[in-house]
């Protein structure tokens, strides 16, 4: 984060600061930027990653923020204290105040903003139902009888032998079943798997999956796709690499990493120094796939790519604990 970032964050707290209705809202101003987990606070953690040479004004910008902003909400804790203590009786047939509109979850505006990019390029939504055969889950996506993702300990099962998706893949399946090539969609929705819930799992999660299928479709074009979201999601200033990987239902298969949107690439604790953050996996639609859904007969190849959510969300606005995201603290959810 550069001074002029940290500038603007310094006008926004202070203009909420001054806004403030009463002592409750100046409260919750002081604890979204100045309490323990307060945007203030990383400010000043973040220091640690800030080159050599630019500490000490990103450390001036810094102090002036939290000072600013300190003496901002005494002085306005202190008017509110005074008109208390003139004993003024408000006015009971005032209107009640205005407590605002809620905020969107950050989990519906990643997903929005994921919709929207993907929009410009032509694809479109497509969604599926939550309970999924075996058949669309794993079968048709070529994923084999001994694989370990169709055990009981890593998937919901129901009585009747359908399961709670693990992913949103099957969307890709049912959509190829109902329609001819060309295919270009995007299906975002919930997930669940058998996970113990810690900090960054947990048993219920939300993915978007895309699908596209045409003549001529090849692995440079998922690049191209992949490289365009990337500029538009995280800067133009990012870059993607591609990592061979293994997928049941992709051949070749990928791990994509964009670089660290904290540290430019340059190295830092979010991304483990690494100067890379693996964000989705991806590859080219394998045959046997195509053969399921009755694609075989049609001269086409396609790419496919699925990425989490939380992940992102976690990434771009630096939360710790996947748990926060349900939680339904007002206090943390009125950050975004």
């Amino acid at each position: 984060m550069d001074t002029r970032k940290i500038e603007a964050i310094k006008g926004k707290a202070l203009e909420e600061a001054a806004g403030a209705a009463g002592p409750k809202e100046l409260e919750g101003v002081r604890v979204r930027y100045l309490g323990r987990r307060g945007r203030v606070t990383e400010i000043m953690a973040g220091i640690r990653d800030v080159p050599p040479e630019e500490r000490r004004e990103y450390g001036q910008a810094a102090n002036a923020l939290k000072q600013e902003l300190s003496e901002r909400i005494e002085s306005r804790k202190a008017e509110f204290e005074s008109s208390a203590a003139t004993g003024a009786v408000e006015d009971p047939t005032r209107p009640g105040e205005w407590r605002g509109l809620g905020r969107e979850h950050p989990i519906s505006r990643i997903t929005g903003r994921i919709t929207d990019i993907f929009r410009t390029l032509g694809f479109t939504v497509a969604t599926g139902p939550d309970i999924e055969t075996v058949y669309h889950n794993f079968d048709a996506l070529n994923t084999p009888a001994d694989h370990p993702s169709r055990d009981e300990q890593d998937t919901f099962y129901l009585e009747n032998g359908d399961l709670l998706r693990c992913h949103t893949s099957p969307v890709q399946v049912r959509y190829m079943e109902a329609h001819p090539p060309p295919v270009r969609i995007i299906a975002p929705g919930r997930c669940y798997r058998r996970d113990t819930p810690d900090a960054t799992h947990s048993a219920n999660f939300h993915q978007v999956e895309g699908l596209y299928v045409d003549r001529d479709v090849t692995l440079a074009d998922l690049k191209g796709t992949i490289a365009y979201f990337a500029r538009e999601l995280m800067g133009d200033d990012v870059e993607i690499r591609f990592r061979p990987h293994f997928f049941p239902f992709t051949e070749p298969s990928v791990e994509v990493d964009f670089t660290c949107h904290m540290c430019r690439g340059s190295g830092c604790r979010v991304c483990k120094q690494s100067g890379w953050i693996e964000i989705m996996g991806a590859g080219m639609v394998d045959p046997n796939v195509f053969e399921a859904v009755g694609f075989a007969q049609y001269d086409v190849t396609g790419f496919a790519f699925g990425m989490g959510i939380e992940r992102i969300a976690m990434i771009m606005y630096g939360i710790e604990d996947i748990r926060l995201l349900y939680e339904n603290d007002v206090r943390f959810l009125a950050q975004f």
